[in-house]
């Protein structure tokens, strides 16, 4: 740029050197040697009449303004490209980008810190009397304490769960689930609407999930249960697995839910599964940590029997938990039950036998039998039983099992529009099939693993 400039320079005195000594009666013929000859035109010091000398002053005059001209412009447009190009590099700033709504902002290099946009209301102790009409109606009850139907001034809905005084749970997983619900968000994960911590009190206020739990609509009470045909059952199935796959892959931070269970997998007015309760949700161990969890924490029939025996907590204790809701949702069965016959107290341990032997029609939930494509049925049990492997290594991550869920719902929905045409025409050819089982060889360790023996399995919450 600054080159451009003297050469626009260099041209403009060129010019008006030139025609000044080109017409001049003082000078002679020749051009003293004084002056550089390379820099200077004249027509050897010979006059014109007058008017050829007033257009040669139009000329000087006309030369001179537009060299002017073309400086000038050439300077502003220097001084343009240089400011901009410093604006560029000196002049950014966050505040000026467009922050999308309800977005997690994380900073990698800061250890659990994140920036949000998620907003938690802060509740007074009167505003939660107020919707709740004193704690009128009772909607169920859990280890934080009891959760009641409380409705908002706006009209929203709401479930209003209450620490009770005699909870097992304390200000510990208060602000656990307060701390984690307000930097994440995901459709398959119940959002936290506030909180109230006031006169010793500590209660969060949620979205009212119209229809309940898991739990309560494969073998609840009686008044909450209900029949839930295969399709369904796999569209909850995915939901779920979709709200911990995002849980494992959170930006910064994985995080594990360690209490995932059917009575924790809430249900929307459309049926749209939401993993909820992260009072024990806890950051995964990273590179450098012992990785050693110094409380196992979650429910019985649930719990991993590898983080059980050696405290040692990963993503995958997440998966086995969730492989025993899947055979729950296969069999319409409790995961515990001490009021059965000894054989059939552990879910897991009564199933997996008909699974590998290939009988599962004799697990599967008689509320959904003869309902259910084969191919379909057999993805989802092959997933549980590989969920539910002793050793962790043996265990998909929650990603694919998303997959092979999202293929299975694919299946199912094909084969249920096929088997409508073919109903249309008089009957339905829905049929179970065998197909082996292959059971991954035992893993031979250096040293006794404390999962060869299993412990007894704790007491339930």
């Amino acid at each position: 740029m600054e080159k451009c400039i003297k050469k626009l320079c260099l041209l403009q005195s060129s010019f008006s050197f030139s025609r000044y000594f080109g017409c001049n009666q003082h000078f002679s013929k020749e051009i003293p040697a004084s002056f550089n000859r390379s820099r200077l035109a004249t027509d050897n010091g010979l006059c014109g009449s007058q008017g050829s000398s007033g257009s040669a002053q139009g000329i000087v005059i006309g030369t001179i303004a537009g060299g002017s001209v073309l400086v000038m412009v050439a300077v502003g447009i220097y001084f343009l490209f240089f400011y901009k190009k410093k604006t560029a590099k000196g002049k950014f700033s966050a505040k000026g980008l467009p922050m999308a709504k309800n977005a997690v902002y994380s900073i990698p290099s800061m250890d659990e810190i994140v920036l949000k946009s998620i907003s938690i209301r802060a509740f007074t102790l009167e505003n939660i009397e107020t919707a709740t009409q004193q704690y009128k109606t009772l909607i169920g009850e859990g280890g934080f304490g009891s959760v009641y139907h409380g409705t908002l001034t706006d009209g929203q809905d709401v479930a209003v769960k209450v620490r009770s005084a005699t909870s097992t749970q304390g200000t510990r997983e208060f602000d656990n689930e307060l701390n984690l619900l307000s930097t994440i968000q995901h459709e398959n994960l119940v959002p936290l609407l506030g909180y109230c911590c006031e006169n010793d009190q500590q209660i969060l206020v949620y979205p009212y999930m119209s229809n309940g739990s898991l739990q309560d609509r494969l073998y609840g009470e009686a008044a909450k249960r209900k029949t839930l045909d295969w399709p369904t059952r796999l569209s909850i199935a995915l939901g779920a697995a979709r709200g911990l796959t995002y849980l494992h892959t959170f930006s910064g931070r994985s995080v594990i839910h360690r209490d995932v269970k059917s009575s924790n997998i809430l249900l929307d007015q459309s049926m749209c599964a939401k993993v909820a309760d992260f009072g024990f949700s806890k950051y995964a161990p990273q590179e450098g940590d012992s990785g050693a969890s110094l409380e196992v924490r979650g429910t019985a029939g649930y719990l991993d029997p590898e983080y059980y025996s050696t405290q040692h907590l990963s993503a995958k204790s997440d998966v086995f938990s969730f492989g025993v809701v899947l055979l729950e949702l296969i069999s319409g069965r409790e995961p515990l039950n001490i009021h059965r016959p000894r054989n059939e107290w552990s879910l897991v341990e009564w199933a997996k036998p008909y699974i590998r032997n290939s009988r599962i029609d004799e697990i599967v939930d008689p509320g959904v039998k003869g309902g259910y494509h084969a191919e379909a049925m057999w993805r989802i049990v092959e997933v549980a039983l590989v969920c539910i492997e002793p050793f962790s290594a043996y265990r998909p991550c929650m990603s694919d099992i998303v997959r092979e869920l999202e293929d299975a719902l694919i299946i199912e929905n094909n084969a249920s529009e096929y088997m409508k045409s073919i109903d249309s025409f008089g009957g339905s050819n829905r049929f179970s099939i065998e197909r082996p089982i292959v059971i991954p060889p035992t893993p031979t360790p250096t040293e006794p693993s404390p999962i060869i023996s299993q412990p007894a399995p704790p007491q339930p919450r």
